[in-house]
């Protein structure tokens, strides 16, 4: 049992991680430095680390487009997240 829980939290991690790599190609050069995913909470939402209040505030402007361009990643990872939100708080350099 404790074999199957690992490699179900396994699994997940390894998903998330992929998903995570994605990133730059959705967010774009202009964010991909300033910016990326922190953690997945419930209900679908993600976490993005930015670096600061004015990449928060662009990338929340763009969140629809955002959202539409990770639906293919999403997809082929059979993750489902239905929102984004932008914390400046969990940035690390």
């Amino acid at each position: 049992m404790a074999e199957l829980l690992e490699q179900k939290d396994f699994k997940k991690a390894m998903t998330r991680s992929n998903l995570y790599k994605f990133w730059g190609k959705v967010a774009g050069a202009k964010f991909a430095g300033k910016s990326r995913p922190y953690s997945m909470l419930g209900g679908g939402i993600m976490v993005i680390a930015c670096e600061n209040p004015v990449v928060a505030q662009e990338l929340m402007l763009k969140k629809t487009q955002l959202l539409i361009k990770f639906k293919p990643y999403l997809e082929s990872l059979k993750i489902k997240v239905k929102d984004l939100r932008f914390d400046t708080k969990k940035w690390e350099a």
